[in-house]
């Protein structure tokens, strides 16, 4: 796999120059803490939120499983899905974590982990041998789409000791929190 692949198309290699995303890895090691918690909000559930643009630049949502994959964060899609197609030509994204199945009565435990959502940029994943590879960890059989996702920028919203704490993340930029009463 190429250095292009790998990160995003970045002309340095950190995609910050262009606002291209940077590799999961990056976001982990700048912010640990809160990649922990956004991960294990997309890991707590099978399904999440899509967005992503169509060819006439209307937004589009989509339910899709989302997979982390050695250190990168993954979307797996059929052949010719319209999110995937949509990727291909513009891969600009947002993900939101679904929290799952909640009621009125049990919000406040449901989202106890905070509401997590990634934007960025989508590379698809050509390289026959990666493609395998990812096949081994239980990829159906046939053809499939992979693209990383690559953020820009990740959010994480929580309720703590009765405040509303919004918790941001750029590359490069460190984490800003935000505390509302």
């Amino acid at each position: 796999m190429d250095t292009m692949e790998m990160n995003g198309g970045g002309a340095t290699g950190t995609g910050r120059e262009t606002g291209q995303g940077v590799p999961w890895a990056v976001f982990e090691d700048e912010a640990p803490e809160l990649a922990a918690r956004v991960r294990g909000r997309f890991e707590r559930t099978l399904h999440h939120v899509l967005a992503t643009l169509r060819s006439d630049g209307a937004p589009r949502v989509s339910g899709t499983e989302v997979r982390f994959y050695g250190r990168h964060l993954t979307l797996g899609s059929m052949p010719g899905a319209v999110k995937a197609r949509d990727l291909q030509r513009d891969g600009r994204f947002a993900l939101h974590a679904s929290p799952g199945e909640v009621n009125r009565e049990d919000a406040e435990e449901a989202m106890g982990g905070g509401d997590a959502k990634v934007a960025g940029r989508a590379v698809e994943v050509t390289d026959p041998g990666e493609l395998e590879a990812f096949r081994e960890v239980g990829v159906p059989p046939g053809p499939f789409h992979l693209f990383r996702l690559m953020p820009t920028g990740v959010v994480l919203t929580s309720v703590e000791d009765g405040e509303l704490v919004i918790r941001h993340w750029r590359p490069g930029g460190g984490v800003t929190e935000h505390r509302r009463t």
